[in-house]
């Protein structure tokens, strides 16, 4: 009961913030809270990687990391005109001339180059690069008449369509749950918390396309419904991939920042593999 009502209070701040920055419109605002929660992940991921000795290149990590949520930001905001795809494409093609130039200059046997050079890497697609679609979302649909972004009104869902497949899956799974689904991975995951996800994050997606603003009159009934399940779905690999991260580094959460809840990564891990989704349907799919 300890543990619910420090995770329920770490849990109000959090929204608090949250809300407050989107509902206020502050662009600025709202981009360095995204930016700042990716990175947070990406300092909780090198830590655990620290921790369990496993080799990383931590400072160029932490300018590639900072370097994509400036430029995005910029590209989008100031320089609309950039290619994303070229951007990244830079900074992946930096990456690996940084990685492997640092490694050049010192003897093979007295480093392990390739560990190093994909443990970074994986920490920054898996924490920076899918973070960053929150970003993208923001600016995916035009401004409106004021030239306030729209997008993070968006981004509002997904997390809340997330947080809802997260709140099912505990409620359900807790109460109902008697067949494990992964115990290899989280032994306490069970295919009737697998259930309630997917009836919750269904729910939460009707609910919010019916209580957010007029711009969601575009998702019509049929979208709700599919975005509902594919959030679901999404939320709970991401869920299951943090927990294998852990399990493989022999932690239990990713960090403390968070009475109740842990880590960053702890928070934000459904919505890593949720956001491109939701960005990618509603890039192809909704006018």
């Amino acid at each position: 009961m300890t543990r619910f009502f420090r995770r329920l209070f770490s849990a109000i701040v959090m929204w608090a913030i949250a809300l407050y920055v989107i509902f206020s419109q502050n662009e600025v605002v709202f981009l360095l809270l995204i930016g700042s929660l990716g990175l947070a992940g990406l300092g909780e991921y090198l830590a655990m990687l620290r921790r369990a000795n496993r080799p990383a290149l931590p400072r160029l990590a932490w300018v590639l990391g900072v370097a994509y949520y400036v430029g995005l930001t910029a590209c989008y905001h100031y320089h609309p005109s950039v290619s994303i795809d070229d951007f990244e494409g830079i900074l992946g093609a930096v990456f690996f001339f940084a990685a492997f130039m640092w490694y050049v200059r010192k003897p093979a046997d007295e480093t392990i180059p390739l560990e190093s050079v994909a443990n970074t890497l994986f920490g920054l697609a898996y924490t920076v690069w899918l973070f960053g679609f929150l970003t993208k979302l923001v600016y995916l649909y035009p401004r409106d008449a004021e030239r306030h972004t729209i997008g993070q009104f968006y981004v509002l869902y997904l997390v809340l369509v997330a947080k809802f497949s997260d709140m099912g899956a505990y409620l359900v799974g807790s109460r109902l749950g008697r067949h494990r689904m992964v115990p290899h991975i989280s032994p306490a995951k069970t295919w009737e918390g697998f259930a309630g996800s997917l009836v919750f994050a269904l729910f939460g997606s009707y609910l919010l396309v019916y209580l957010l603003p007029n711009d969601f009159a575009r998702l019509g009934w049929v979208h709700p419904a599919i975005l509902g399940i594919v959030i679901g779905l999404a939320a709970v690999v991401g869920d299951l991939s943090e927990s294998l991260i852990k399990r493989n580094m022999n932690v239990k959460d990713s960090g403390s920042a968070l009475p109740g809840i842990g880590g960053i990564l702890d928070l934000i891990d459904s919505l890593l593999f949720a956001a491109p989704v939701l960005y990618f349907y509603l890039k192809f799919f909704v006018p």
